[in-house]
């Protein structure tokens, strides 16, 4: 009696294969495994309010935020500004340009923050003293804007 190749193969192991050992009914299934994902469990894929560290697009971000600044569109240049400081989170300089840019929008308070910022993170900064005058500027002109309330 003669056997086509797909019975023969279903019912005789490969050579050097070992059939699978037969579980007891009292064992539940193997459990399946997940296929794997590539760097599934990036944080910055996995939660949208993770920065994203890209020291380069902050470096973009700040010369892009200096020319909306000559431009005098002051909205425009705090939004890259801001995004600066979340790419490459540390990175100082985009802290001083902020404060400026808030400076000039009339927004006191968070000039005010985002120059002590700068400080914080570079206390012996060049422009240091300069950025001390402006605070205590801003800050002399949101005591006197309290007092006329």
């Amino acid at each position: 009696m003669a056997l086509d190749a797909d019975s023969a193969c279903a019912q005789d192991p490969q050579p050097g294969t070992q059939p699978a050992p037969e579980r007891p009914a009292d064992e539940p299934p193997p459990a399946k495994k997940a296929p794997a994902k590539e760097n599934a469990d990036n944080a910055t894929q996995s939660a949208s309010d993770q920065p994203t560290w890209d020291p380069l697009r902050a470096e973009k971000d700040l010369e892009v935020g200096q020319y909306y600044m000559r431009k005098g569109d002051l909205d425009a240049a705090m939004d890259r500004f801001q995004d600066a400081t979340t790419a490459k989170p540390g990175f100082a300089v985009p802290f001083r340009f902020l404060g400026e840019a808030q400076e000039k929008k009339g927004l006191k308070k968070q000039a005010i923050k985002s120059y002590q910022r700068y400080l914080d993170m570079v206390p012996h900064a060049d422009d240091g003293e300069k950025v001390k005058k402006r605070i205590e500027k801003l800050y002399k002109e949101v005591e006197k804007e309290k007092e006329k309330k």
